[in-house]
C-alpha cells in the first residue's frame, strides 16, 4: 500500500468554498481502481493549509490510473485553482507501525 501526502495552502478566503468542491471532487478519486481511502484535514494554526492523505493499493494507482484518468480532469478543473503554492505530492510506504491494544 501507497500513502500519497499532500500539503495544500488554500488561497485566503476560499476555504468553504475548498471544502465544498473536495466533497464533490472526491467522487471522482474514489471512482478509481486501486484506490483504497483518503481524508482531508484542516490545520488549526495555519486555517488555510490542509493535508490531503490518500492510499492507494500501489504507486501505479495513483500516478497512472488516477492521473491519466478523465476523472482526474474534473478533479483538477474542481480544485486545482484554490492552491497557492501548487503543492507538492509526495508517496510513502509503510515502514513501522504501532496500534494501542484496545
Amino acid at each position: 500500500m501507497i500513502l500519497e501526502v499532500a500539503i495544500l495552502d488554500v488561497k485566503p478566503g476560499e476555504e468553504i468554498a475548498f471544502e465544498r468542491d473536495f466533497v464533490i471532487a472526491s467522487k471522482y478519486i474514489s471512482s478509481i481502481d486501486g484506490y483504497i481511502s483518503h481524508s482531508l484535514s484542516r490545520c488549526e494554526e495555519k486555517t488555510n493549509r490542509y493535508i490531503l492523505l490518500a492510499h492507494w493499493k500501489d504507486l501505479k494507482s495513483h500516478t497512472e490510473n488516477f492521473r491519466k484518468s478523465n476523472q482526474y480532469l474534473e478533479w483538477r478543473r474542481l480544485l486545482h485553482h484554490y492552491y497557492d503554492p501548487f503543492p507538492t505530492v509526495e508517496h510513502y510506504s509503510k515502514v513501522y507501525e504501532n496500534k494501542i491494544r484496545a
